[in-house]
């Protein structure tokens, strides 16, 4: 069961009656880069926008300063849809998380008149740090998502794709302590923290040879000595893992490890590994709510949906895991670049990036509202 006509263009001309504000809005967070944990005012600039159209608004939310959760409506069916707007460091908006943020408010104005009479409740979830920290996974643990049955949200990319597909991701700190010595005079006396890591690098570039295809690890040297006349006491790393699963991904997990810690026993030195945020899990597309989003796509307009295997990390992997949900992507480039290039800054703020924004927003909310239906009937 579908929502009738009369009601799905009420809604579509909600969009249009906001689109001025939505694209303000979508330019300030652009204009305002911030990163992971401090978009103080893109999550203030979102929740001041739901709150003036009467939205029931907590900020800051769930213990995390630039979270907020904007309500309305109370119908029996409770749809979650997920703000993002974190910047990159050093590039500013080139993940598009301004248009993000924008149809996500977008669509949420667009529900807010028809909530009720649509059997539906409305949260909006403002989710800080997905470019680096997990947020939706620290929101999900905190009871962001509690009570909720679907869960949404658009992302721009260089590509149409409904039906998403995520690597699970994880993150290592490695820490290896030794101890300092001349090189030439007491050598024997140093226990050498770099070896260690040059050790564990031989061994990962083996170990890649019999990981499957999709398994990938890459890391980067952040610290190994400060001079050549010192055997260097300390040498540090971070590095990521990826697999197509989570379950994948607590196996990869142990195999690097253990490269680690080799190098530690190969050289006598001391290796502490930790986890500086949690896992991404990989994103599983809900069937039922996809199919919803893609009549609503054909009937904008919306570019023929490509195939495509996984090729990035996203939090809202971990939300999927919990709650149906679905991540569209909206082409906004036609391959010309993509997210985490320079190019994609400018692209975020192009016609097409407005158009993803006003489509995002009305695909979401009649996707919404249809899903409602369909508990119902």
């Amino acid at each position: 069961m579908t929502v009738a006509e009369g009601l799905k263009s009420a809604i579509r001309e909600r969009v249009s009656a906001h689109r001025e504000e939505l694209l303000s809005l979508s330019r300030r967070i652009h204009a305002h880069p911030e990163t992971a944990f401090a978009e103080h005012r893109a999550a203030a600039w979102c929740a001041e926008a739901l709150r003036g159209h009467g939205f029931d608004v907590t900020a800051p939310a769930y213990g995390l300063e630039t979270a907020f959760s904007a309500t309305t409506g109370s119908g029996p069916v409770t749809v979650a849809i997920a703000c993002e707007y974190d910047a990159l460091p050093g590039l500013g908006h080139a993940c598009g998380h301004n248009l993000i943020a924008a149809a996500g408010v977008g669509a949420a104005l667009a529900l807010a008149p028809y909530a009720d009479e649509l059997g539906l409740t409305v949260r909006v979830v403002g989710t800080p740090a997905e470019e680096r920290g997990a947020g939706k996974a620290l929101l999900l643990e905190a009871g962001a998502f509690e009570g909720v049955d679907a869960a949404m949200m658009v992302h721009p990319c260089p590509f149409e794709v409904t039906e998403f597909r995520s690597f699970a991701l994880g993150t290592l700190s490695v820490d290896y302590r030794g101890r300092s010595a001349h090189p030439s005079l007491n050598a024997h006396e140093g226990r050498n923290a770099a070896d260690a890591l040059t050790v564990a690098q031989v061994a990962l570039g083996l170990l890649r040879q019999q990981l499957p295809s999709q398994w990938k690890v890459h890391g980067v040297t952040t610290s190994a000595g400060t001079r050549p006349n010192l055997i260097p006491d300390r040498a540090t790393a971070e590095y990521e893992i990826r697999a197509s699963a989570a379950e994948d991904l607590r196996e990869l997990r142990e195999r690097v490890e253990d490269c680690f810690r080799a190098g530690a026993l190969a050289t006598g030195c001391e290796v502490t590994l930790t986890r500086p945020e949690p896992d991404y899990l990989d994103f599983r597309t809900d069937p039922g709510l996809i199919a919803l989003w893609q009549a609503n796509a054909r009937e904008l307009g919306r570019p023929e949906p490509q195939q495509r295997e996984a090729f990035a990390c996203t939090d809202m992997g971990n939300v999927s895991h919990a709650v149906p949900s679905i991540h569209p992507v909206l082409d906004i480039t036609g391959g010309a670049c993509g997210p985490h290039e320079p190019e994609f800054v400018q692209a975020a703020l192009s016609p097409e990036a407005e158009r993803a924004v006003v489509d995002g927003a009305v695909g979401m909310a009649w996707t919404a509202a249809d899903f409602a239906a369909a508990r119902r009937a």
